[in-house]
C-alpha cells in the first residue's frame, strides 16, 4: 500500500536553501529514532538542534509527527504553528495537523487541513485515505469516493514512484528526478514513473523530452486522461498546435462539457490564427458557470481576462475594455486584467480605477504576481495623467518586483554574442556559399521588441502577397536543440557547432524551418512574417540554413526604446528589460552583434529606423518592399486599414495611421533616465548639445 513517506537527508534536496543547517549525521540520526518509534527522544533532539536551526523543515516535521505520536497533540500543534510561520505551504504541515484534529475529534478543521494537504500535494496517499473515512463519517458521499479513487491509485502504484511523487509537489524536483531516474532504470518503463520524469521535464521547459515521454506514456495508458491533458499543454508549448488538437480530441469526445479541456481547444485555436471563433466558446462557458459552482469568482475572471484577449486581437478593442473590467470587478486584485487594459495603450484609467489599483497593490494580501501587473498598470494610469514622478515610482517598482524572482544572467548572452563572432567569420560563410533551402518565403523582422517592428510587420502584412503570422518560436527551437540537454554556459554548444554540420543537415534544418511554420500560414501566400525579436541572435543560422530569406533590423533610438522597454511588462521572457543595468547592457551587445552581421554579411539584412517611417512613411514602405522583391501597394501605406489579428503590445497602435507624438516620450521621463544614459554611454546615448 502506498504512504506518507519522509525521506532522509541523503535521499532528498531540501526545497530551498537556508540559512544554517544540522549536519546530515545528526538528521539521520533523528530520522532512525523516529523510524524506531524512540518518539521522546526524537522530540528532544529534534528541540535542541532547532534551537540553533529554528527554521529547518526537517526538524520541525520531525518535532511535530513525534509529539503527535506520543499524543501530546496540544504540544504538536504548537509546534505546527511554529512550522506554518516558517513554511506556510508545506502539504506535510498541513497533514500533520489535520492528523492532530483528527486526533482531537476536530472533523471540520481535519478536512480542512488534510484537503488542503493534498491540494497542495495529491501525492501524500495518508491525507487522502483519511479524508476517505472523515467524509464518509460526516455523510459526504461524494467527497468520500473521490479521495477513495485517488488513494486507490496511489496504493496502486510502486512506493518509490509515490515518495518521487510526493517529493516533486513539494518542490524537491531534483530528489524526485533522482528517485524516478533510479527506478526507471532498475525496474524499467512504468507509465506513472514515466508521466512523473514528463512533469519534471515540462517544468524545467525541457518540452520535446516531456513531449516524448507522454507519448510512451499515452502509448502505454491511451486512456490516462490526466497524462493525455498535460501531453497537450507541452504541445501547446511546444506551439504544435496541430498534433495538441488531435491529442485534445478523445478528451473532448469524452468530456464535451469540460472546461478546462474547451478551454485548450480555444488556446489551440488561437496558436493556429484564429481568434475569432473563439469569442463565443469563452461567452458560452462564462453563461455555464453557476453561482454555487467550485471557484465561480475565478473562473469567471479568467474566462473574461481571456476573452478580453481575443476581441483585442481581432480589433473589437470596446468589448475587449468590457470584457477586462468585469474580470476586475469580479477580482480588484486582478493584475493581469488591469495591466491587460493599461497595454492597450489607448485605455485611459479613471480616477476610481487608478485608486482600486493603489489600494490592492498595497494590500499585503495581493499576491506577488498580481502586484507586479498592478505596479505597471499603475505605472501607465499616472503618465496618461501626467504625473510622470509616480508614473516612474511605479514603473521602478514593478521593474524591482518582476526582477527579484528572474533568473536572468547577462552574461550568457554577452557569451553567446562573444561566440557568434567567433564562429560565423567571412570564412565561414564563404566556405558554404549554396548551402541551405532555396526557399525565399520567410521574412525575418528581428531586433528589440518595443523598436517598430510590429509596425513594419502590419506594413508588409498588409501586402497582397505577404501573410503575417505571429512571433514564431521555431529558431528558437531549433537552437535549443544545437545546444543539447546539458547546458554549459562557459563552453556552450551552440554555436560552435553550426561549423560541425554538413550540407545535408543544413538543408534539413532549413526544411524544417518551412515545415513546421506551414501550419502559422492559413492565407496561402507566396511570403510570410516571422516576427520573434530575438532571432537576431541568430541570423548566422537563418542565412545558413534560408540563404534567401529575408531579414529586417527593426531599431529605434536607444533611450526611446530602453525607456518603452522598462515600462513594458511582458507576457514571458525579455527578461532583460527589468532593470536599466540590463537593458542598457543588452542593447549595447545588440548592436555589437548587428555590426558583426553587417560586417560578415554585408547588405544581408535591412537595417529599418524606426523614426525614419515615422518622418518619410511612404519612402520607408517602398525602401522595405524593393529589399523584400515586392511591387509597391497603396495599402501598405494604408497599414492602419488591414483587418488582421494582431498580438503584441502595439496591436491597437498599428490600428491607427502614423502619429510622432510617441517619439519623444522618454523625454517626459528625462530626469529619472539620467541612469540609463550613463549605462548606454555616449556613443549611443549622446547629450544634447547646450
Amino acid at each position: 500500500m502506498a504512504t506518507q513517506v519522509d525521506l532522509t537527508p541523503s535521499d532528498k534536496a531540501r526545497a530551498a536553501p537556508q540559512s544554517g543547517e544540522p549536519r546530515e549525521e545528526e538528521l539521520r540520526a533523528l530520522y532512525v529514532l523516529r523510524d524506531k518509534g524512540e518518539y521522546a527522544g526524537a522530540v528532544a533532539d529534534a528541540q535542541r538542534l532547532l534551537a540553533s536551526y529554528p527554521a529547518n523543515r526537517d526538524l520541525l516535521l520531525i518535532e511535530a509527527h513525534s509529539l503527535r505520536m506520543l499524543k501530546r497533540t496540544d504540544d504538536a500543534l504548537e509546534a505546527l504553528g511554529r512550522f506554518a510561520q516558517h513554511h506556510p505551504n508545506f502539504s506535510q504541515m498541513f497533514l500533520e495537523r489535520g492528523l492532530c484534529h483528527v486526533a482531537r475529534r476536530d472533523a471540520p478543521a481535519a478536512i480542512f487541513d488534510l484537503r488542503t494537504a493534498v491540494s497542495i500535494n495529491p501525492a501524500l496517499a495518508l491525507g487522502w485515505h483519511m479524508l476517505d473515512g472523515l467524509y464518509r463519517m460526516t455523510g459526504d458521499l461524494r467527497s468520500a469516493d473521490f479521495a477513495s479513487r485517488h488513494f486507490a491509485h496511489l496504493a496502486s502504484i510502486p512506493d518509490p514512484i509515490v515518495q518521487a511523487k510526493v517529493l516533486f509537489h513539494d518542490g524537491e524536483v531534483a530528489a524526485a528526478e533522482t528517485l524516478i531516474r533510479r527506478f526507471l532504470l532498475d525496474r524499467g518503463d512504468h507509465p506513472e514513473g514515466m508521466r512523473l520524469l514528463a512533469q519534471i521535464g515540462a517544468l524545467r521547459f525541457v518540452l520535446d523530452d516531456a513531449e516524448a515521454l507522454y507519448a510512451g506514456v499515452l502509448a502505454m495508458v491511451p486512456d490516462h486522461h490526466e497524462a493525455r491533458e498535460e501531453y497537450v499543454q507541452v504541445l501547446i508549448g511546444l506551439h504544435k498546435f496541430l498534433q495538441a488538437r488531435d491529442a485534445l480530441e478523445p478528451l473532448l469526445q469524452a468530456f464535451p462539457a469540460n472546461h478546462v479541456y474547451r478551454t485548450h481547444a480555444a488556446t489551440i485555436q488561437i496558436g493556429l490564427g484564429d481568434s475569432e471563433s473563439v469569442i463565443p466558446a469563452y461567452r458560452e462557458m462564462l453563461s455555464e458557470i453557476t453561482d454555487d459552482a467550485p471557484a465561480a469568482p475565478l473562473r469567471r475572471a479568467d474566462l473574461n481576462l481571456w476573452l478580453g484577449h481575443s476581441l483585442k486581437t481581432i480589433g473589437q478593442t470596446s468589448e475587449a475594455i468590457d470584457a477586462y473590467m468585469a474580470a476586475t470587478a469580479i477580482r480588484p486584485e486582478f493584475g493581469d486584467a488591469w495591466w491587460s487594459l493599461a497595454n492597450l495603450k489607448t485605455y485611459r484609467f479613471t480616477p476610481e480605477s487608478i485608486a482600486i489599483m493603489r489600494t490592492q497593490l498595497d494590500d499585503p494580501a495581493t499576491a506577488e504576481i498580481d502586484r507586479i501587473h498592478l505596479a505597471f498598470a499603475l505605472g501607465k494610469a499616472l503618465e496618461d495623467a501626467g504625473d510622470y514622478e509616480a508614473a516612474w515610482a511605479a514603473y521602478v517598482r514593478g521593474n524591482a518586483l518582476h526582477r527579484a524572482g528572474s533568473g536572468y544572467a547577462p552574461e550568457v548572452f554577452e557569451k553567446n554574442t562573444s561566440e557568434q563572432k567567433r564562429v560565423c567569420t567571412p570564412a565561414f560563410f564563404a566556405k558554404r556559399v549554396g548551402w541551405g533551402l532555396d526557399d525565399p518565403s520567410p521574412i525575418f523582422v528581428v531586433g528589440l521588441p518595443r523598436s517598430g517592428s510590429t509596425l513594419i510587420e502590419q506594413i508588409l502584412a498588409s501586402h497582397s502577397m505577404v501573410e503575417g503570422t505571429q512571433e514564431l518560436p521555431d529558431i528558437q527551437r531549433i537552437v535549443h536543440g544545437l545546444q543539447g540537454r546539458e547546458l554549459d554556459f562557459e563552453n556552450p554548444r551552440y554555436p560552435a557547432v553550426l561549423g560541425e554540420m554538413d550540407e545535408e543537415t543544413v538543408r534539413r534544418f532549413g526544411e524544417r524551418y518551412i515545415a513546421d511554420t506551414m501550419p502559422n500560414r492559413v492565407m496561402g501566400r507566396p511570403m510570410f512574417i516571422d516576427k520573434m525579436p530575438n532571432n537576431f541572435r541568430h541570423i548566422g543560422l537563418i542565412h545558413l540554413i534560408l540563404p534567401n530569406a529575408k531579414i529586417i533590423d527593426a531599431r529605434r533610438e536607444p533611450m526611446a526604446c530602453c525607456f518603452s522597454n522598462l515600462k513594458q511588462l511582458f507576457t514571458r521572457g525579455q527578461e532583460f528589460s527589468y532593470g536599466v543595468e540590463d537593458i542598457a547592457r543588452y542593447y549595447r551587445t545588440y548592436v555589437e552583434l548587428m555590426d558583426h552581421w553587417d560586417a560578415v554579411l554585408p547588405g544581408r539584412v535591412l537595417r529599418v529606423q524606426h523614426e525614419d517611417v515615422v518622418e518619410d512613411l511612404e519612402g520607408s514602405v517602398r525602401r522595405i518592399l524593393d529589399y523584400c522583391g515586392l511591387p509597391f501597394e497603396d495599402a501598405c501605406v494604408e497599414f492602419h486599414k488591414t483587418k488582421r489579428a494582431v498580438r503584441t503590445p502595439s496591436s491597437e497602435q498599428v490600428r491607427q495611421p502614423i502619429f510622432r507624438d510617441g517619439l519623444d516620450q522618454w523625454k517626459k521621463f528625462e530626469p529619472w533616465l539620467e541612469p540609463l544614459r550613463e549605462a548606454l554611454g555616449p556613443e549611443l546615448a549622446p547629450r544634447a548639445a547646450t
